[in-house]
């Protein structure tokens, strides 16, 4: 069997490597921020509003999906880099038919009480109607949603990233295609831009499962052998990722929450732009960090320590210097970047422009952190990359956003996020430098840098 995970990566190999999964989520990033643009401009400012409020409960079926991609891919590369392809293909197969249950599970569950569902998200009564029109389409698809997510991550893991790469952009292509004539001409509202979502979903989902139903490609689905064992290592895997969209989930509420307190819907409205905003520059690192990780498992199930070394100094150099990159970017930009979803002088401008700002430091902290949560999944170390996900997507920011407000009003909201992501880039560097023995990503040269850093 020949992957391409098996190669001898250097700086630009690498970054070609993981390049086509950083374009397919920045790609996916930008075609869910085509969906509010056309949910602002074409429903209203209310309708984006009420996007953001039941946007937890697709935090959670994301959540699902992406616990059991990362948490599976990690155990699967592994086996590869093993050689034990027969077991490998037997986890695939078994967390693709949970992950489909599951998502079955919500569906049910979130249809059949769709109007306290969305109450208890903080809809008010202006809102409630669009609430529930865009959630409970949405929930029809979560089975798609939840395929796609684990084959974005699978095709990496098979060596052919390209393949997730362009299902991915037919899919978005799709989505923004449907979401101009399902709200435009056809004039469907917030229901419209569900349903497109939906549709652009439902295409990679069915070409993922046609790919590795194929008994021609190396790793593919076969008759599933259930191992409770195998489902608790890739939850235990993912739980970092899962954790950070459980996470994010509660966090949006909070935000909704104070805003809706602070500043009313339209204050909701903007704190759902700039949130727009991060989804789009963290997508950079999640993407970056999805694409190498498969590596990493791979490298480190094989033994190759000097590979696995060169592999984590290209990766934090890159992130640093891009992070850096990204900040200058979004404080620069960010009053045009504002302006695409709602007219200048309007008042949910004039607050998300102000917030935009604010709210961009955290980009300079936000993609070692990401990195570093992923790296430990790949050793398959749940547990430390438990801790740095939830310490950055829910202790510290939940901290922040409780606090801050208190003391410095609505200038404490855009600051609670570039707080957190600070405080969690001193825990991410103290992971670093204490796992270094037990992993050996790094040599005597690296783990000075890193004391340096500290």
């Amino acid at each position: 069997m020949s992957l391409s995970i098996a190669k001898d990566f250097r700086f630009f190999s690498l970054l070609r490597f993981a390049l086509p999964t950083m374009i397919m989520m920045v790609f996916t990033s930008l075609y869910t921020i085509v969906d509010g643009i056309f949910i602002s401009r074409f429903v209203g400012s209310n309708a984006l509003s009420s996007a953001n409020i039941v946007f937890p409960v697709i935090n959670l079926i994301i959540a699902v999906g992406v616990m059991f991609a990362s948490g599976g891919s990690a155990l699967i590369a592994k086996k590869l880099g093993e050689h034990k392809e027969k077991e490998a293909n037997q986890d695939l197969s078994l967390i693709i038919a949970t992950s489909l249950l599951l998502s079955i599970i919500i569906l049910a569950a979130g249809s059949l009480f769709l109007e306290p569902l969305v109450r208890l998200l903080g809809s008010t009564d202006i809102l409630v109607a669009n609430c529930k029109g865009y959630l409970g389409v949405l929930l029809f698809f979560a089975p798609a949603c939840i395929l796609q997510l684990l084959f974005q991550t699978f095709f990496v893991t098979a060596g052919k990233p390209h393949l997730g790469l362009i299902l991915t952009v037919l899919g978005g292509i799709v989505n923004m295609i449907l979401d101009y004539v399902f709200m435009g001409p056809l004039n469907m509202g917030i229901q419209g831009a569900a349903l497109a979502t939906g549709l652009g979903q439902v295409i990679p989902a069915i070409a993922g499962l046609l790919y590795f139903l194929s008994g021609k490609n190396a790793l593919r689905i076969v008759k599933p052998r259930f191992s409770m064992a195998t489902l608790l290592k890739s939850c235990s895997n993912g739980s970092s990722e899962m954790v950070t969209n459980i996470s994010t989930a509660v966090v949006t509420y909070l935000f909704n929450i104070v805003m809706l307190r602070l500043l009313g819907e339209a204050g909701v409205a903007a704190i759902t732009i700039v949130l727009y905003g991060q989804f789009l520059f963290n997508a950079l690192y999640f993407g970056f960090s999805m694409g190498v990780a498969p590596v990493i498992s791979y490298n480190y199930g094989r033994g190759n320590i000097p590979l696995l070394q060169r592999i984590f100094k290209i990766c934090t150099g890159f992130v640093s210097v891009s992070s850096i990159i990204a900040t200058a970017i979004a404080l620069t930009f960010s009053p045009y970047i504002v302006e695409i979803f709602t007219p200048a002088g309007s008042p949910t401008y004039e607050i998300a422009r102000t917030g935009f700002f604010l709210f961009s430091f955290n980009y300079i902290f936000a993609g070692m952190n990401i990195f570093a949560s992923s790296m430990f999944t790949a050793f398959s170390d749940g547990p430390v990359s438990a801790i740095i996900s939830f310490a950055r997507t829910f202790v510290f920011i939940v901290v922040s956003i409780l606090l801050l407000p208190e003391l410095l009003g609505v200038t404490g909201v855009w600051l609670s996020v570039p707080a957190a992501e600070c405080v969690t880039l001193l825990l991410s560097f103290f992971f670093f430098f204490i796992k270094r023995k037990k992993y050996h990503y790094v040599g005597k040269k690296v783990t000075r840098e890193l004391v340096n850093q500290l």
